[in-house]
């Protein structure tokens, strides 16, 4: 990242941002950067979310509130807003995982204790998944 808060997207996933993304909050003090596609259908799902649960209500509040439209430019950079860098605790070094139907930005301090500690609990991780038919 550089120091005006640009980040260049890996090239190999730079063909998903083509018609735009939008980065936000994360969950494990990470951000979520999605294709726009990806993002609406996203935005529809937690719009259905009962009001009445508080829990929907806050983890609507984190994924919506905040979220920002980037675009990338001529360079495949985007724009991180300062208040999303901060919430990521976002510096000079950046990790991007490509995931599914989105991509993760981590601060590197932030992903290696993430990265120690989900190895650590891997069998326990997997029992869970295994409950849950994965």
């Amino acid at each position: 990242m550089d120091a005006k808060g640009r980040l260049a997207i890996p090239v190999k996933f730079r063909h998903l941002f083509s018609d735009g993304a939008v980065v936000t909050r994360g969950l494990d003090s990470c951000l979520f950067l999605y294709p726009q596609k990806e993002w609406q259908a996203l935005a529809e799902k937690l719009a259905t979310l009962p009001l009445a649960q508080a829990n929907t209500r806050a983890f609507a509040r984190l994924m919506l509130a905040g979220a920002m439209e980037v675009v990338l430019d001529k360079q495949g950079r985007v724009m991180i807003p300062e208040y999303l860098r901060s919430y990521a605790s976002l510096k000079k070094s950046i990790v991007v995982t490509g995931l599914f139907n989105r991509l993760e930005l981590w601060s590197a301090d932030n992903w290696e204790s993430y990265r120690q500690g989900t190895e650590q609990n891997s069998g326990a991780i997997a029992e869970a998944l295994n409950n849950l038919g994965v």
